[in-house]
């Protein structure tokens, strides 16, 4: 297997035509419905395969399980006759293009890649000449080239690079963005070789309004690494700064808006409550894990912003502390009011979410813990014990003594709740109001 030849910097190709498509999506959650909905669109007839099937039944019966994608969405693609939901790897036969979009999380603070292995192990049982097996599940750098390449190769008795193509293509899915939605963010793609590389981006030509095309796999792979690292770090420098800044009685918020003004060298992050969802709290450390093997050495950047954004929920539930303490009050026998359980505003994504932490601490001491999000229809499992407040009524609110806005949703009437509850502590920065602490 080779890289596609090496030149100054990335190539920028707009959309262009290829003949119709049979796409298999592997994965049916936040990244890979939509991608299988986008292809649909173009006019591919797409298998959307999920090991999952309360996810393959539920979209089979045109019900979506994902923000960004909605019911009509799915309706409309079953009814074009080009989409297929399933859990059945018979079902699998037959693809032109097959992209992998399953999770990989951390096991013991270690990559798990067990969910690519047997994605890539199954396709391989169906693999034939011609086509294409894309990856754009977030991994370190040579995951591709190492791992997904010789195991299709193993399954198939097919070469790669030779008798079918690979390639890696990260996703940038963010959930609840109306403005960079899946077909307006660019995609950066890339192949072991440069046919692979022409194939991928063949392939998402049809699919987004622009590809920018890399040199090789895994400088793709670690494209994405750098993104969440960048904001991760990013992120831990405002929290660290955050924590300091109510030491000095200094307003955090004022600082960074103040900061923001400046026209050049400056981009604005603002603390919170801590990390959640898949990037943040996992995928940096797919790349300090890979330096720490490869090259010997630790990343101390990466090191020092996981324990201080690990931190945050643990500090939130101490300023609680204090703020019931100075105003006479105390957490132990306090009915608290969480708002928020999703990791980002308007989604209802709980995935790492640091608001299951900041229960739990309020918990820890002694406070009964009501939680409010309309979006988030089931608690994280073994959460089971946590009570929901599904309407904020005025007679429900009259009974907090103390609310924590963790994850503000539009559709949540914030001002209605520092209006009813005596102490709100804000770790989002939305409220200004004598009774209102911010983070």
């Amino acid at each position: 297997m080779t890289s596609p030849d090496r030149d100054p910097g990335p190539r920028v190709r707009s959309a262009g035509m290829t003949p119709e498509l049979t796409a298999v999506i592997v994965g049916q959650g936040y990244v890979g419905l939509p991608v299988a909905m986008r292809a649909v669109e173009v006019g591919m007839h797409v298998v959307g395969f999920d090991l999952d099937q309360t996810k393959t039944s539920g979209l089979a019966a045109g019900r979506s399980h994902v923000d960004d994608i909605t019911d009509a969405d799915v309706a409309a693609a079953l009814a074009s006759g080009r989409f297929r939901a399933t859990s059945d790897p018979a079902d699998l036969a037959g693809f032109d293009v097959a992209v992998i979009t399953v999770p990989t999380p951390l096991r013991d603070g270690a990559p798990d890649l067990s969910h690519i292995e047997s994605a890539t192990r199954t396709l391989a049982t169906h693999l034939r000449p011609g086509a294409t097996v894309i990856l754009e599940s977030t991994t370190y750098p040579g995951t591709t080239d190492e791992l997904v390449a010789p195991w299709l190769e193993e399954g198939s008795g097919l070469k790669a690079g030779v008798d079918f193509h690979v390639g890696y293509s990260p996703e940038r899915i963010d959930p609840g963005n109306a403005t960079w939605t899946f077909v307006r963010t660019p995609k950066v793609v890339s192949g072991i070789d440069p046919a692979s590389a022409a194939a991928v981006q063949g392939f998402y030509d049809r699919l987004v309004e622009r590809t920018v095309l890399v040199r090789g796999t895994r400088e793709a792979e670690m494209t994405k690494l750098l993104e969440n690292t960048f904001r991760h770090v990013n992120v831990a420098l405002v929290n660290e700064l955050a924590v300091a800044a109510a030491a000095l009685g200094v307003d955090m918020w004022d600082v960074v808006d103040a900061a923001a003004t400046k026209p050049f060298g400056f981009m604005p992050f603002r603390p919170g409550p801590g990390v959640g969802g898949h990037c943040l709290p996992i995928d940096p450390s797919y790349l300090s894990w890979k330096i720490e093997h490869e090259a010997g050495t630790p990343s101390r950047f990466i090191d020092i912003a996981n324990d201080i954004n690990q931190q945050m929920p643990r500090f939130v539930v101490d300023r609680v502390l204090r703020g019931m303490n100075a105003r006479g009050r105390t957490v132990n026998g306090a009915r608290i009011l969480v708002l928020g359980l999703a990791y980002k505003p308007n989604s209802s994504d709980a995935r790492e979410t640091p608001a299951t932490l900041i229960v739990r601490g309020l918990r820890g001491l002694g406070a009964e813990v009501v939680v409010h999000d309309p979006l988030v229809a089931d608690l994280p499992p073994g959460d089971d014990e946590f009570a929901r407040l599904d309407e904020l009524t005025d007679e429900a609110l009259a009974g907090i003594d103390a609310a924590v806005i963790v994850t503000p949703h539009d559709a949540v009437d914030h001002e209605r709740v520092a209006a009813a509850v005596p102490y709100v502590f804000d770790t989002r920065g939305i409220l200004t109001a004598p009774n209102v602490e911010r983070l």
